[in-house]
């Protein structure tokens, strides 16, 4: 699993403790309490994946650098109700200033790794199909939510539109057919991308492996045609093995069930929009004690 950079989690933790703290800081803390140090431990709640320790610490460090936080499991790691997940020791000020900044952030990015890993385990329990999120992400957070679908054993379908050719309907609409746009994008890149196709039909799955792209996304194709689509590549028949490069993505509001369906009618990948546009937040508590 690949870290995030600094620069994906910094400003939005700054801005994220601007909007809390504003000109005055926690008022309600600083009227309680002045010099005093305590610890604390963070609790989880729910069952899943820990995703965003490193953002977590960041918020801490950055209201208070004397402010020590330690995990006791890594990014990627399942956790249960109960777990102790984390220890903060520090100025008691800084412990309750930086909490629900904190947690939000973690609370978030778990979200996001805990509905992963349930899509990767329905996958690859009916198949061999690879989890891929999409850019159905908040905007601003699009780093860090596809950071979480790595912690929780899924891959990246691209970070942009800058960095993965990627023929939708809409591009396929305007220029007329899916050979032409193809066309277009060899006489501009050359072989420097891959190209990806989107396609509604069987027709158009036979038009996209005649212009020999690499990947063919199946958008809410039922069953069968899922099937016959891969039979162009993997059986016999249409492709006579000529089209053993091809893979095949399944895509078009994917759930558990859906996902296992897809892995095992033989897509290579399963693109899941709900992974970042649609996540329950992580459950996790702060306690200046062992009490749960």
């Amino acid at each position: 699993m690949s870290a995030m950079s600094q620069d994906d989690y910094l400003p939005l933790v700054q801005r994220a403790l601007a909007e809390d703290l504003g000109d005055k800081g926690d008022i309600t803390s600083n009227a309680v309490f002045s010099d005093e140090e305590s610890r604390a431990r963070l609790y989880s709640k729910d069952r899943g994946i820990l995703a965003g320790a490193e953002v977590f610490c960041a918020a801490y460090k950055h209201i208070d650098p004397r402010v020590a936080v330690e995990f006791s499991f890594q990014d990627g790691e399942s956790i249960r109700p109960g777990d102790a997940v984390a220890e903060i020791s520090g100025s008691v000020v800084s412990i309750l200033s930086g909490e629900r900044v904190a947690i939000n952030f973690l609370s978030f990015l778990s979200g996001i790794a805990t509905a992963t890993r349930k899509f990767v385990d329905a996958a690859a329990a009916a198949g061999n199909a690879v989890i891929l999120d999409t850019r159905k992400t908040l905007p601003g957070y699009r780093a860090l939510s596809k950071y979480a679908v790595r912690a929780g054993g899924g891959r990246n379908h691209r970070q942009g539109l800058y960095d993965m050719v990627l023929l939708k309907d809409n591009h396929i609409d305007f220029a007329g057919s899916i050979s032409r746009a193809v066309e277009r994008i060899r006489l501009k890149y050359g072989n420097t991308y891959k190209i990806e196709v989107e396609c509604r039909t069987l027709d158009e799955v036979k038009e996209a492996l005649a212009s020999a792209v690499d990947v063919i996304m199946l958008d809410n194709m039922a069953e069968e045609d899922v099937r016959s689509a891969c039979l162009y590549r993997d059986g016999p028949g249409y492709g006579h093995n000529e089209f053993v490069n091809v893979e095949f993505e399944a895509s078009g509001n994917m759930n558990i069930e859906t996902v296992a369906t897809m892995s095992k009618a033989g897509v290579d990948y399963i693109s899941v929009g709900s992974l970042t546009h649609s996540v329950t937040s992580f459950d996790y508590s702060l306690k200046t004690d062992e009490k749960k």
